[in-house]
């Protein structure tokens, strides 16, 4: 595990994952999104991943990266990029159940709260085995515990 102070602008960490049809739709019970797009969109045996579960299987794969996990964190929201007009993420390709997603975090920003707490700012990269990128998703803030008691 990386402490706050030793995480940096410009560190990068990687994961890969991939979403089931179950998760998709244990997912899409749980948030109750009803969307008749997402239910025709399929792909031979393949359904559509909303970007929600992905920007959310995203961040649980962050809070488990071994230099992450172990650290006081909380997601306290995004910051618009003023490039994307103040938006946070870019969906650019689709994204189907069980195709490999292999992601990106980069640190961003750092900045100090107080003596206790810091923030830092991860910007999230998802792109497919085959280099096409499916989602860009920048700022994303996270309050941090400056130091952890082991």
């Amino acid at each position: 595990m990386k402490k706050f102070s030793e995480l940096k602008i410009g560190d990068k960490f990687f994961s890969t994952c991939s979403i089931s049809e179950k998760e998709l739709e244990e997912y899409l019970k749980f948030s109750r999104i009803k969307n008749a797009f997402l239910e025709d969109m399929q792909k031979s045996n393949q359904k559509l991943v909303s970007g929600r579960a992905i920007l959310s299987r995203m961040e649980g794969e962050f809070t488990r990266l071994s230099q992450i996990y172990g650290n006081h964190i909380v997601f306290v929201g995004t910051d618009g990029d003023s490039s994307w007009e103040n938006r946070s993420s870019r969906f650019l390709k689709p994204l189907f159940t069980d195709e490999v997603l292999k992601i990106k975090f980069t640190v961003s920003a750092k900045e100090d709260i107080d003596n206790e707490f810091g923030k830092i700012a991860i910007d999230y990269e998802g792109t497919k085995q085959d280099g096409e990128t499916v989602v860009l998703s920048n700022r994303n803030w996270y309050r941090i515990k400056k130091s952890v008691k082991s």
